[in-house]
Formats: structure tokens, C-alpha cells, sequence
């Protein structure tokens, strides 16, 4: 990066935001992850609202996040096909492994809590269940991030097209309505069970591929230079399609408000949800501008760490009020907000004394890998 640019500073602040919701977005469910179906609509309400408020983050803007990255390196160090891809799966895949492993055997303190251990267990005995768990990332629910960003990166030659011609940032739009078409279909068809994830996870990636071409957009776009009075431009206008796409959502936490089921995203809420990532983006960029304090750079690298281990608090927090009682006198809207009251500084602590132990700081990106230890660090920027 020329001398000119500065740290994105702006970047990291939308980092740690989308940190912070993808956090809420977790925190705002019973402890079997659904929307408080037992509850009435008012008691509901509020977890419901926290809800849609955290979806202006989510998993995919972490997609966003590390592909504007990619193509950040990729343009300072022209790294061959396979030198990439390889330093990428350093990157990804063997701390994949490790919280793979950690996570298929964690979740058994919640199991035996909530008094269903022995299905986990019988999962566990399967082949099938392994499989899922490394090759979809299925032994948490947040643990798909890794291996499909992983795939992703394998397509990153096509992303680069963006590169060249911004203007194909727009065709998420089109990669988002194939994926829902196609998997619309697959969903109807009799498909065994074992088999119809793969191909749902196939499409995904596919679709996907159009957050690629947009992060690389948007990477060509700022590498160029937006001015303060376009900058401001941008801002104002990811702030009204951003509140479109929240518009757009409605109808989708309207229906979990009154049927307390976290149903599935269709037609325009469907696109609401998954393009609040790029105007979200687009507003942090709109105000690269600002004068941003450096503490948002050190809060950003925690973000990943945070991202994986958060599912720990929160089962963590789940078990203590429900084994000390305290759940049973506790409303939805008490829940969510002690949980995330609890979880988020804990998370963020637990992710700095990781990054400081040198055995683990490797699994949240924040050391080298052990076979490196002792060598010269690669860089580990991002």
C-alpha cells in the first residue's frame, strides 16, 4: 500500500462493528437457538427487535471483510496462484481443524446441561457427522465461515475481473438471486438428507463468489482515491439503502415476532438481508475521511478471535443461569441482554489472553502456526 494511504483505519471500525453484531445476532435466541416460541408476541418483542438491528452485521460482511483483504495482498504482493491459496490455507483451514475438534467435544457441557448428551454423542459415533463437521464447518453454528471462505478464495482469479471493472461489484446482486433460485429447487426435490447440504453449501459458494466481486470492487475504487465530497456522497446513500434493506426485512421478523420461528428468508427480505453488507460497507467507506481514532486498528484484531469463540460465553452464560435457576424468573428481553452484556466484554477478554499465549494465539490469527515458532513471522497483517 502506497505511502499515501494510511491504515484503513475506517476498515477496522467496520470490522469491530460487525464484531459487535454478529455477537447480538447470537445473543438473541432461547438457549435452543429459536425465537422464544413460548413466549408471547410482547415478550418477544424485544429479542426479535435486537435481532434486526444486529443484521445490519452478520457472517457475510466477514465474507466482504476477507475478500477486500485478499485482494489487498494480492495487489501489493502479485503472489502466484498457488503461493496464495497456500498461505490461505495456513490462515484458515488448520485453525479450522483445531476449533472443529474443540467445538464437536465443547458443546457436550451444554448437552449434558440441557439433558440431550446422549444425541450428541451418537453424533459424534458417525462418520457422516465428521464429515459434515469438516467439510461444512458443521460442528458449530458459526463454524461454516471458514471452509467457505475457503472456497471462495480458490475463485479469487474471477474476483480479480472487479478489479479491473468495478462496475461487476453489481453483479451480487445477480449471483444472490441465482443462488436463491437454485436453492429453492433443490429444496424440493427428493434429495437424501446426507447428500443435500453439499449441494446447498456448492450453490452458496457460487453465489457468494458475487461478494468477491464486489469487496474487489470496492478495493479498485478506494486504491483510486474517492475525494471528501464523493466520500459524503457515498455515505448518504448507503445510509438510505441501508435502511431500505432493513425495510425489506421486515416482513421476515414481523412473521418470527408472531409464529417465535426463525423462518426462512424469502424474496425481498431475502435480498434485504444479504445486501446490508455492501451498504454497510459502503458507509464506513463514505466516511474514510473522518478522523477515526487508532483504537478501532487495535480492537480489530481481536475481531477474528472474537468471531470463533463467542459460541463459548454463550453457552457458558446459558449453562450458568439455567443450573443456577435464575432463568426461570428471567424474561426473553432479560435474557438477551444479560447474555450480551456478558458475552461481549468476555469474549473480547478471552481473545486477548488467547493472543497473548503463545500454544493457542495461532488459532485466532494472532501468532504463527507452531511449525513456525522460532522462525522469522510471516506477516500477518489483517
Amino acid at each position: 500500500m502506497a505511502s499515501s494511504k494510511p491504515r484503513l483505519i475506517w476498515f477496522d471500525a467496520n470490522r469491530v462493528c460487525a464484531a459487535l453484531g454478529v455477537v447480538l445476532i447470537h445473543s438473541t435466541t432461547d438457549f435452543a437457538g429459536g425465537a422464544f416460541p413460548d413466549a408471547s408476541v410482547a415478550e418477544r418483542s424485544v429479542p426479535v427487535f435486537l435481532r434486526s438491528i444486529a443484521e445490519f452485521s452478520g457472517s457475510e460482511m466477514f465474507f466482504l471483510f476477507s475478500l477486500f483483504l485478499m485482494c489487498m495482498r494480492i495487489d501489493r504482493g502479485r503472489p502466484t496462484y498457488g503461493a496464495a491459496i497456500a498461505l490461505q490455507a495456513e490462515r484458515l483451514l488448520v485453525p479450522f481443524v483445531f476449533w472443529t475438534v474443540f467445538y464437536a467435544f465443547f458443546k457436550l457441557l451444554k448437552a449434558d446441561a440441557f439433558n440431550y448428551a446422549p444425541y450428541i454423542w451418537d453424533q459424534l459415533g458417525s462418520v457422516s457427522t465428521w464429515l459434515k463437521f469438516f467439510l461444512l464447518g458443521g460442528s458449530q453454528y458459526h463454524m461454516h465461515f471458514l471452509p467457505t471462505l475457503f472456497l471462495l478464495f480458490l475463485l479469487f482469479p474471477v474476483m480479480r475481473l472487479a478489479l479491473r471493472y468495478p462496475v461487476l461489484g453489481l453483479t451480487l446482486f445477480g449471483t444472490l438471486g441465482a443462488m436463491e433460485h437454485a436453492q429453492g429447487y433443490l429444496y424440493s426435490l427428493p434429495i437424501n438428507s446426507e447428500v443435500l447440504p453439499y449441494l446447498i453449501r456448492a450453490t452458496k459458494v457460487m453465489g457468494y463468489v458475487g461478494y468477491g466481486f464486489a469487496a474487489f470492487a470496492f478495493y479498485g475504487l478506494w486504491k483510486d482515491g474517492i475525494p471528501r465530497g464523493e466520500s459524503r456522497l457515498i455515505r448518504r446513500g448507503a445510509i438510505y439503502f441501508a435502511a431500505m434493506a432493513y425495510v425489506a426485512t421486515l416482513p421476515y421478523f414481523g412473521a418470527a415476532l408472531f409464529s417465535g420461528e426463525w423462518g426462512l428468508r424469502a424474496d425481498w427480505s431475502y435480498f434485504g438481508h444479504f445486501l446490508m453488507p455492501v451498504f454497510m460497507f459502503c458507509l464506513f467507506l463514505g466516511g474514510q475521511h473522518f478522523v477515526w481514532s487508532p483504537r478501532w486498528s487495535e480492537l480489530a484484531k481481536y475481531t477474528f478471535g472474537v468471531y470463533l469463540m463467542h459460541p463459548i460465553m454463550i453457552d457458558l452464560f446459558d449453562i450458568a443461569i439455567t443450573q443456577s435457576g435464575v432463568s426461570s424468573g428471567m424474561s426473553p428481553a432479560a435474557i438477551v441482554l444479560f447474555r450480551y452484556a456478558f458475552v461481549l466484554p468476555a469474549t473480547f477478554g478471552l481473545t486477548v489472553a488467547v493472543g497473548k499465549f503463545k500454544p493457542l494465539a495461532w488459532t485466532i490469527g494472532l501468532g504463527p502456526a507452531p511449525w513456525k515458532w522460532g522462525k522469522r513471522p510471516s506477516n500477518m497483517a489483517g
